[in-house]
């Protein structure tokens, strides 16, 4: 697929867009942008990504990754003489920056700079420079993306007062890179069960089917997603790609297509769920510690008998003074055990035995007591510290790296229900205080090191999952899993699609019983920042082996390819499928449905039903929820509308 040309002269033009960031993300949705949507794109980048850039004053050739991607997606090459992203070199991306990279005249804008305050600054002065700016910006605290994009919203519409409301609610979008690759990473290790997509409000699951036996047809499900690669079950064979051509995975097929490949496996649509948090037990749940937690059995046992034995201590005193008040004969049996009392030396034996007895339960009352105390201090302290893998856990997920992407990626595996065991060099990373919150059981120390993966038991794991930021750290941590457990599931981080190709082929050569993945989280997420960048709402991303499929809200509105057409008619193979429709009034639909939930009784998206009759005729006030490639949402957002039949299908 060849770019659009772009003037040489003159840009940057009205409408073309900007991506600003420091790391691999900036360059591959610049490259997302540029080949996909066929978008003028402006790249900004620190000199510190090309180390080839000194002498140049604003901008060079693509570097490396980017021009892989271009040239894998059928781009030109450094050489075609094509123009392609306007590249510009800014120590510091200030307001001359924005201004030279046209910021005024630009459609959209994406700040993708690994620091959040980089980016929080650049977004207030780039809404100062253009009111009506898409703004897409990449936080991880998403607590403080809220009230940004309220904040950037509102200093909109203050400066624009007629501002359409419906552009308000694409104006400022905030995103993480984290979250969005999370889901993915975390549906690797459960590989086999179930891939999961977890749009904050919706839960969308998509099941890994495996080939059926010769003259059966894969089961459907709701409806199949994709279709894995001919090369899936070779061993020696690689995860299909946008240059596997027709041995490649087969995104949104049609019926046909699907009866016809009865040896490949298949990715289908298995369930979509609401999901939220439960309801509280009570109106003190969650409040203390209880008292099971705090003291062990056997001291538990120890205070119950001796209470039962002051108990009865105090009966038998009532029951031998005559005249007595049960409350009297309780209170002098309390002095007798903690030996205030005076001796009964003139009273009845009766009386005397009974002291000498409340004095002995005393002695006894006085280590159990001490015992409690200790015991109590013990466990407040064990609260706060890391738990240790305990002595026969199994059939878990070993987690190495708590940096952004492991916090996250732990918190949707506790979220499923998952045990993990993390494994983490640095003490104060990011993720050790969500560890220690959720008691999930952590070993500090370098993965390279040996004894790190057996303390974590990862000979008796289910899978493992490499997410540290060093590609090497993580390929020197598999390659020991694997001699140690060779059947083990893995799925490690790395950054360069060459390099995590020839892992991939490499260790399913190697052990070809075994599964193996290769993940990169600038890959999962540049889908998402680029529809974002676009004004539509994507709500997660599948990857079908290293290709991407996309979940989108679409208004049929203003888009002839859904309008007026039935269910059956609008679905597009290889390209887009409607899967839900909202059925709730357009002025009582959530304006996002990706937004995070509140969980404070606000209105829920309810009104999506997805099992629809095909012969349902789209309206335009209908609001769906489609699975579309990368480049099928393009066309249906109107920047291609005669897409490369070779590129139709990936």
């Amino acid at each position: 697929m060849a770019l659009i040309p772009q003037p040489a002269r003159g840009f940057p033009q009205p409408g073309h867009m900007i991506v600003c960031g420091d790391d691999a993300l900036a360059e591959r949705l610049a490259a997302e942008l540029t080949t996909v949507y066929r978008e003028r794109v402006t790249l900004v980048l620190p000199p510190a990504r090309h180390a080839d850039a000194a002498g140049r004053a604003r901008s060079w050739p693509l570097s490396g990754p980017v021009q892989a991607l271009v040239s894998r997606m059928g781009g030109p090459s450094a050489d075609d003489g094509a123009d392609r992203p306007r590249v510009l070199a800014a120590h510091e991306l200030d307001e001359a920056v924005m201004a030279e990279a046209g910021v005024r005249e630009a459609a959209a804008m994406a700040l993708v700079h690994d620091d959040d305050e980089t980016n929080i600054r650049a977004a207030l002065a780039a809404r100062r420079l253009n009111p009506r700016l898409r703004l897409v910006i990449r936080l991880y605290n998403r607590k403080l993306g809220q009230h940004l994009e309220e904040l950037l919203d509102q200093a909109a519409a203050l400066a624009v007062p007629g501002l359409d409301p419906e552009a308000l609610d694409t104006s400022t979008t905030v995103l993480s890179d984290a979250d969005t690759a999370a889901p993915a990473l975390a549906a690797t290790a459960i590989a086999g069960t179930s891939k999961v997509v977890q749009a904050d409000g919706l839960l969308l699951r998509a099941a890994e089917r495996t080939p059926p036996r010769a003259g059966q047809v894969a089961d459907p499900g709701l409806c199949t997603l994709a279709l894995l690669s001919s090369t899936t079950n070779d061993p020696s064979g690689e995860e299909g790609s946008d240059a596997s051509g027709e041995a490649g995975p087969t995104l949104l097929p049609d019926e046909d297509t699907v009866a016809a490949a009865t040896g490949r496996g298949t990715v289908v649509l298995q369930a979509v769920t609401h999901t939220g948090p439960p309801e509280p037990a009570g109106r003190l749940a969650g409040r203390g510690a209880p008292l099971g937690s705090l003291f062990s059995r056997r001291l538990r046992w120890s205070l119950a008998g001796l209470l039962s034995c002051v108990l009865g201590l105090a009966v038998a005193t009532w029951l031998t003074t005559e005249n007595a008040h049960p409350l009297h004969a309780g209170y002098i049996t309390l002095l007798d055990l903690f030996a205030i009392n005076d001796p009964a030396t003139d009273d009845p034996t009766a009386r005397q035995v009974l002291q000498l007895l409340a004095g002995l339960a005393g002695l006894l009352l006085l280590p159990v007591l001490l015992a409690a105390v200790l015991e109590a201090l013990g466990t407040f302290r064990t609260a706060s510290a890391l738990r240790r893998p305990p002595r026969g856990l199994s059939g878990h997920v070993v987690l190495l790296g708590l940096g952004k992407v492991g916090t996250r990626v732990l918190s949707r595996l506790k979220e499923l229900g998952i045990p993990v065991v993390c494994v983490e060099e640095d003490p104060e990373a990011r993720g050790i205080p969500l560890a220690r919150r959720l008691r999930v059981p952590t070993v500090i120390g370098d993965v390279t090191q040996e004894g790190v993966l057996e303390a974590a038991k990862v000979h008796r794991a289910h899978a493992l999952l490499a997410l540290t930021s060093s590609d090497t750290t993580n390929l020197e941590a598999v390659l020991y899993a694997r001699s140690v457990e060779p059947g083990l599931r893995v799925a490690l981080r790395l950054y360069d699609d060459d390099f995590a190709t020839a892992v991939h082929r490499t260790l399913r050569a190697t052990h070809p019983q075994a599964l193996t993945r290769s993940r990169s989280v600038s890959t999962l997420a540049a889908p998402a920042f680029a529809g974002a960048m676009m004004g539509r709402q994507i709500l997660g991303a599948i990857p079908v082996e290293r290709r991407v499929l996309l979940f989108a809200a679409l208004d049929v509105a203003g888009h002839p390819q859904l309008e007026g057409r039935t269910l059956a008619e609008s679905f597009r193979a290889g390209a887009w499928r409607v899967l839900a429709l909202d059925t709730s009034a357009p002025d009582e639909r959530m304006p996002d449905l990706s937004a995070t939930p509140t969980h404070d009784g606000s209105p829920r998206p309810t009104g999506l039903i997805w099992d629809i009759h095909p012969g349902y005729v789209l309206r335009p006030q209908d609001r769906v929820v489609l699975a579309a490639t990368r480049q099928g949402l393009a066309e249906l957002l109107g920047r291609h509308p005669h897409p490369s039949p070779r590129r139709a299908g990936s």
